[in-house]
């Protein structure tokens, strides 16, 4: 019996270490790990970058994308730092960026630089503005491709105002019809605003100071704020990732929480009866319907204007299957975009592809890299 007994100690030391590591993998990383395999459905076996048509061009982890009204896609290629353009005709060009050249230089498309951009919003009169989170600043892109610095200092802080406003990792971005620019503040926990003469301020959350509290403004608490959209309305929705929910902010600054309990799972249901893991990107429709970029579940969810929470594509299974509604796989979608006839696009960052689900929820694939780049790190947001 005694020979037993070291063998049982490690065994319980091995638990203890488990146990214990177990509760240090919070959601520091912004995605989970970068996903590899042999598998190629169409183009290169590694993720970079090419221009081209369709499955020629290539992506390294593509996050946030945004429609015009001419149904160009903006795409935040983030692995890349560039942000690209997709026609109608899936033409895949460089819109704006040195690619793979961090940096943060204004200036006339690709002789400017952005450090990891996240997202990407267009206004009504095509300016795009990028959330580049490396630099801690919102960039913006005119019609003409001329890169200027619209609000941010680039040092990380939170502090409102005109040319001293500062940014925390902002990820998110969205535009509302007056011109009005939304900043989800990751790193901050906030939602900022900044008016079309540049002014920034705080709409709802307190800088650093996590939670999950309903209320008018900045009584209200949010964790790790991932994405914004606005509504027809001028409400804005929120995918807060840290808390597994997602938010709504009225124009008169009262925050709810319309779908999701808190914790990570993947359960269909109304307002606190669902559930979602690790929310990215959001979209609305001109129903007021939002679909979320449920990462961590590899799923598309709708939530419909009363909070109730369906699956619109995907199984579950991490994959790249094309196929109809449930029957789809995807790995880590980020982005979502939705086009006048109820077409989403979704960035499949860990696959590197863009997708396309129809209204009638078919699945299929524009623009493809499938594998990542070995050795290449993930961008890691820490709290401040």
């Amino acid at each position: 019996m005694k020979r037993f007994i070291p063998g049982l100690i490690a065994i319980a030391l091995l638990a203890m270490l488990f146990i214990s590591l177990s509760g240090c993998f919070k959601k520091e990383l912004l995605s989970p790990s970068r996903y590899s395999d042999t598998t190629i459905i169409a183009g290169s076996d590694s993720a970079g970058f090419a221009n081209g048509t369709g499955k020629a061009a290539r992506f390294d982890h593509p996050f946030g994308m945004a429609l015009d009204q001419a149904g160009n896609l903006y795409i935040a290629d983030q692995g890349n730092s560039i942000i690209r353009e997709m026609t109608p005709g899936l033409v895949v060009s460089t819109f704006a960026g040195m690619p793979d050249v961090p940096g943060s230089a204004n200036g006339v498309d690709t002789l400017a630089s952005f450090n990891k951009p996240f997202s990407v919003a267009v206004d009504g009169s095509n300016n795009v503005y990028v959330a580049d989170a490396g630099n801690n600043m919102i960039r913006k892109i005119a019609p003409d491709g001329t890169v200027s610095t619209f609000a941010g200092t680039g040092i990380p802080g939170s502090a409102d105002g005109t040319d001293t406003a500062t940014f925390n990792s902002p990820l998110g971005v969205a535009t509302d019809q007056s011109g009005n620019v939304y900043v989800a503040d990751y790193g901050n926990d906030l939602i900022r605003k900044i008016t079309p003469t540049g002014v920034v301020s705080t709409v709802a959350g307190k800088p650093g100071v996590s939670g999950s509290a309903d209320g008018l403004d900045t009584a209200a608490r949010f964790n790790l704020p991932e994405s914004v959209a606005v509504d027809a309305s001028g409400n804005i929705y929120v995918a807060d990732n840290g808390n597994n929910e997602i938010r709504k902010i009225t124009p008169s600054g009262q925050v709810s929480t319309l779908a999701g309990d808190g914790s990570a799972g993947k359960d269909n249901g109304k307002g606190s009866g669902a559930t979602f893991n690790s929310p990215f990107g959001l979209a609305v429709d001109a129903s007021g319907n939002i679909y979320v970029a449920d990462s961590g579940n590899n799923l598309i969810r709708k939530v419909t204007p009363d909070g109730t929470v369906s699956t619109f594509a995907g199984s579950g299974v991490k994959g790249a299957g094309n196929a109809n509604g449930t029957q789809a796989t995807f790995n880590t979608p980020a982005g979502i975009a939705i086009d006048a006839l109820g077409n989403l696009y979704v960035s499949d960052e860990n696959n590197n592809i863009i997708r396309k689900i129809t209204a009638s929820g078919s699945v299929s694939t524009l623009a493809v890299s499938r594998v990542s780049k070995a050795g290449k790190n993930n961008f890691k947001v820490k709290k401040p």
